[in-house]
């Protein structure tokens, strides 16, 4: 350990929704011995993200009547208010995420680059490796998202595409035409904002996932999704190709060419667009978490590492069983139960997230999560 090392009961790694959420849960608690620590800027995924790229999550200012926003990232605050749009952009969004970190008071620290983090097992400690030093801490609140760490190696010549993370706005792209891998939200709504720009758009997908039906919309399209893409196809602009698995892109003197798993090769004029997903920033602490079959971090009931004592995980990565948190409005009823773990070790009342489970922001009783909709 480097001399001059600073001391904190907790370290969050992350300055987004999940992060900033955290840190007002711990600000309710009474707690203050503690950082954020975030390598851009505040909700800077947010600000990645496509210009036309829109929340598929609705918001509402509702809190007077005791429902909370659903993209709120904590108590007593609503991006409906302070932005004033049902489904905000990144950019508007990452601007409500400021607000938080201001209103607060928020101990976020910005152009810190976490290199790495250590258990110091003797002493019960972290050690967390920065760009600007070490960091010492009780425990580490993993809150780094998804959006930065673009999934580009499922099949052969995915590096040849262009992943829709990329892609700063759909209005700038060269050509009549792009063929997309990948038909869940991400790809869809590429296809839609082609569509709207005039141009064409192929989605290429192993299933259907526009034509899959459930009760969990962390599986399915959203139905803001779903009323738009009905409308792109009635425009003759998008064409959707399900059964269609692309197991490798090569380049020609035309062009590119997508390689299907039945034989077919189909002719692209321009890059393919990768909608594949995102590999998630606790990839970047693989070492200190078990792993499930697919491939998401393996936790305690309290969202804790299994194998590495005071580490916690909150954000779209969670997985408890079956149960997925993707969602904004999901991950943030994670927030107390973390939250719980810490404030009693550091023998702090929990007494002011009572507040928490009135308001439907702590979920420790999953088995309400497997109800199907009746109609």
């Amino acid at each position: 350990m480097r001399k001059g090392a600073r001391s904190f009961d907790i370290a969050v790694v992350g300055a987004g929704a999940a992060g900033l959420g955290f840190g007002v849960t711990l600000r309710d608690l009474g707690i203050e011995n503690f950082v954020i620590l975030e390598r851009l800027a505040v909700g800077a995924s947010f600000q990645r993200w496509p210009r036309q790229m829109r929340f598929i999550t609705p918001s509402f200012n509702s809190t007077q009547f005791g429902a909370l926003d659903l993209n709120a990232v904590c108590l007593h605050t609503s991006p409906a208010y302070s932005i004033g749009v049902e489904h905000p952009t990144g950019e508007e969004y990452a601007g409500y995420l400021r607000a938080v970190a201001e209103h607060f008071d928020l101990p976020v620290e910005t152009g810190v680059d976490v290199l790495s983090v250590a258990t110091k097992r003797r002493y019960r400690r972290f050690r967390v490796e920065t760009s600007r030093g070490d960091i010492r801490a009780r425990f580490v609140v993993w809150a780094g998202g998804e959006m930065q760490y673009p999934l580009t190696n499922g099949f052969h010549g995915a590096e040849l595409c262009v992943h829709n993370s990329m892609v700063t706005s759909w209005d700038d792209l060269s050509g009549d035409e792009r063929c997309i891998i990948g038909g869940s939200e991400s790809g869809v709504d590429a296809a839609i904002a082609l569509a709207a720009a005039g141009r064409r758009a192929v989605v290429f997908d192993g299933e259907e996932p526009w034509k899959r039906r459930g009760s969990d919309p962390s599986q399915l399209l959203s139905p803001f999704t779903n009323a738009r893409l009905n409308s792109a196809i009635d425009s003759g602009r998008v064409t959707l190709r399900g059964g269609c698995t692309v197991i490798g892109v090569r380049r020609n003197d035309d062009g590119y060419q997508l390689a299907l798993e039945h034989g077919e090769v189909v002719d692209c004029a321009e890059k393919p667009i990768l909608a594949s997903g995102f590999v998630g920033s606790a990839s970047l602490v693989r070492s200190l978490f078990d792993w499930r079959d697919d491939s998401f971090p393996l936790l305690t009931e309290n969202d804790e590492s299994t194998v590495t004592k005071g580490l916690f995980l909150v954000g779209p990565q969670v997985r408890q069983g079956d149960v997925i948190f993707c969602f904004i409005y999901k991950f943030r009823q994670r927030f107390a139960v973390v939250a719980n773990q810490i404030a009693r070790s550091l023998r702090v009342s929990t007494k002011p997230l009572e507040e928490y489970r009135r308001h439907g922001m702590y979920l420790d009783d999953l088995s309400c999560c497997q109800d199907d909709c009746a109609c």
